[in-house]
């Protein structure tokens, strides 16, 4: 048996009990996560499980990662033009040594990838 309340809730009967037939809000359904969306979803889940399910039960979780995903791309994509400028890592030195360049390219994505982690995902 369901029964109606002014609030709009639906209840239904088990025994003597009345329990309210609860739903958690939709979530955005267009809204793919990346890298760090993913990442910073395992986070929230291993880590701090009270965000999570609040986030989860007010439909925003989904929402939040991609914030932060966005949030992470940016910062990434700028600490790497920072860190090219102020060490010299330019195009001329990828044309005169192309293994010197990959390697200074790749200490560089390395490094921000890891303030990118501990300034945004791991907080």
């Amino acid at each position: 048996m369901t029964t109606k309340t002014k609030e709009n809730l639906t209840y239904r009967s088990v025994g003597d009990f009345r329990i309210p037939n609860l739903t958690l809000p939709p979530e955005e359904a267009n809204i793919t996560l990346g890298k760090w969306g993913m990442l910073y979803k395992d986070y929230l889940l291993k880590n701090k499980k009270a965000v999570f399910s609040t986030l989860l039960a007010e439909g925003k979780l989904y929402q939040h990662c991609a914030e932060i995903e966005n949030q992470a791309r940016n910062m990434l994509d700028t600490l790497v033009e920072q860190m090219k400028v102020s060490e010299g890592v330019t195009e001329h030195l990828k044309e005169q040594d192309q293994l010197e360049w990959v390697q200074r390219m790749n200490n560089i994505q390395q490094r921000a990838n890891e303030i990118v982690f501990n300034e945004l995902i791991y907080t």
